[in-house]
């Protein structure tokens, strides 16, 4: 566990485009949506790519049914923080499986949208005591992982050679693959100017929140939020903060 004494690194912000990689939809509005909210007022590109739909995110609804509505809250979550391309990869949800298959795709995806920056969620087995220090999902572990395995794969021509006949050159620029709420963050952005709106694209997913938690479901995203972002405080100059474990490449 990293030292809660130890200071967080501002963020690298000399990049212009970066692409998320996570599993689900609201992954990235637990996740780092403030951060988000500020790279894209600066001017700066972030597309979304999810691995599945969320179809078995929500009890009550079969997933025929779960998987349209979650779409559609993911679209408008992404446009709270000036995200506006947003794509599925349709693996199943809660049964993603690790190999060669989940990263090629994201090694696709990477190939297509040319980031500097790759973003993905909590690879590790458990949560930080931010929130408990609870076991993760499986499907968290594969994506954030493969997320991972596939910067690389991205920039090597034998691996998935398909890709190139498909017209997805190489791509060997991404320079840093930053994972969110890990359990061993080392970097930050301040999440102050991003807070409230990534309150509201929490919020988009209404439909998962209310079937979540009894508790009002606004009150439920800022008390959720803004108590992460405060935690992170401490490390980073008391300012609320996002973070990251950031990987260099």
């Amino acid at each position: 566990m990293s030292d809660p004494n130890d200071q967080l690194h501002p963020m690298p912000d000399d990049w212009q485009r970066a692409l998320a990689v996570v599993a689900h939809p609201d992954d990235l509005e637990y996740g780092c949506a403030a951060a988000v909210a500020g790279w894209t007022d600066a001017g700066r590109e972030v597309v979304y790519t999810l691995v599945t739909r969320g179809e078995a995110g929500i009890d009550t609804l079969p997933p025929a049914e779960c998987a349209p509505l979650r779409e559609a809250e993911q679209r408008a979550s992404a446009a709270v923080v000036g995200v506006s391309t947003v794509e599925f990869l349709d693996h199943q949800d809660g049964t993603i499986e690790y190999g060669t298959a989940l990263r090629r795709d994201i090694a696709a995806a990477i190939r297509r949208h040319r980031p500097e920056l790759v973003i993905t969620l909590n690879h590790r087995d458990t949560w930080g005591p931010a929130v408990g220090g609870h076991w993760n999902t499986p499907d968290h572990v594969a994506v954030g992982r493969a997320t991972l395995d596939a910067a690389g794969d991205a920039g090597n021509r034998w691996i998935f050679p398909d890709l190139v006949e498909q017209g997805l050159d190489p791509w060997d620029g991404v320079r840093w693959v930053a994972v969110a709420g890990s359990t061993f963050p080392t970097h930050a952005v301040d999440a102050t100017p991003g807070l409230e709106r990534s309150v509201l694209s929490l919020l988009e997913h209404r439909a998962y929140i209310e079937a979540l938690t009894d508790q009002n479901p606004e009150e439920y995203c800022r008390t959720f939020l803004t108590g992460n972002a405060e935690a992170a405080s401490a490390r980073f100059g008391g300012r609320p903060a996002v973070t990251f474990e950031l990987f260099s490449r």
